[in-house]
């Protein structure tokens, strides 16, 4: 027979949003349980060195995420390692079902289950994934003072993060498969006009090479898709923006969202279109998409629920005394 677990204030996702929430809402003294899902700790597992959130001049991303999951059980929020595959906001409590069968019941739920970058699936790709190929110029540019590095994808995320680029490196490949942009104009008018870009179109990644101790890239293997010539190119980070999916599909019919999976939330809250449900971080967030924003998100989250909590009790109170 199945567990059936309840809390106050379940959070769904351990990334920094649900790290945060879980410290807000344990400190308001609610029964607090983050469920960690398939990858605890969210994107900041696969990022080595952090340097712009608040406080740390420098840390593993890692090492981040473990101190605000040690924070969030001091202040007394449970944590189960799980992961949901089924939710049900229909009628209150909420309820959602693990992979390991147990039932989680709540009186309000957190959904802060993040975005993940899409990758090209090569395996070398994969091999250097935080030691020198990243998916975020904006976490990891500043690595790449005076060194060159190549950005593969053709619309708006490519674009904006090889001109962010620009400010740290000498030099900024972008490699597109076809012979224009899907970026805004105004945005592609600014990467022709950059002397520190060169573009090169019609041209796949086929593979990041590398050195192996340490580990770290030193170039990759380009091929141009209608001749088939391969070219090698020494770059020393591969920042792939190809976009980012959020990890929603598990919400899909339960709450409002964008057509591309995005969670709607009220403007100025983390408010979904279900009383006592928020969403929180990059599964609602497609524009900034940094801890810190999402860290401060999970905060709005768990004062927006303990506020909707405190008010239901209101309400149960008032009718109880007619």
């Amino acid at each position: 027979m199945s567990e059936t677990i309840h809390s106050e204030i379940l959070i769904i996702g351990s990334g920094p949003a649900g790290w945060t929430a879980a410290i807000y809402a344990a400190r308001a003294l609610r029964d607090t349980r983050v469920v960690c899902g398939l990858q605890p700790g969210g994107q900041l597992t696969i990022t080595t060195e952090v340097e712009n959130y608040p406080g740390f001049a420098e840390i593993q991303g890692p090492e981040l995420m473990e101190k605000m999951r040690d924070h969030a059980e001091k202040m007394g929020a449970k944590v189960t390692e799980d992961h949901i595959a089924e939710v049900n906001f229909e009628s209150r409590p909420f309820k959602a079902i693990g992979e390991s069968g147990t039932v989680y019941t709540a009186d309000a739920v957190v959904i802060a289950t993040g975005a993940q970058a899409k990758w090209l699936g090569l395996p070398s790709e994969e091999k250097f994934q935080g030691f020198g190929v990243s998916a975020c110029a904006t976490c990891d540019g500043f690595f790449y003072r005076g060194k060159e590095v190549l950005v593969v994808g053709g619309g708006n995320t490519a674009v904006e993060e090889a001109l962010f680029l620009t400010n740290f490196a000498s030099k900024v490949t972008v490699v597109h498969r076809r012979d224009s942009f899907r970026a805004e104009k105004i945005l592609q008018d600014r990467l022709f006009k950059h002397p520190k870009v060169e573009i090169l179109w019609d041209t796949v990644l086929e593979e990041v090479i590398g050195d192996e101790n340490p580990l770290g890239v030193t170039a990759a293997k380009l091929k141009n898709v209608k001749t088939g010539e391969e070219v090698t190119r020494d770059v020393h980070g591969v920042f792939i923006a190809i976009g980012h999916a959020p990890q929603t599909e598990l919400f899909k019919g339960k709450v409002d969202m964008k057509a591309n999976g995005y969670i709607i939330t009220e403007a100025g809250t983390t408010k979904t279109n279900i009383p006592g449900v928020y969403a929180a971080g990059d599964v609602t967030d497609e524009t900034y998409r940094q801890a810190v924003t999402a860290a401060g998100m999970g905060c709005m989250a768990a004062l927006e629920a303990e506020h909707w909590l405190e008010e239901q009790k209101a309400i149960e109170g008032a009718v109880a005394a007619e």
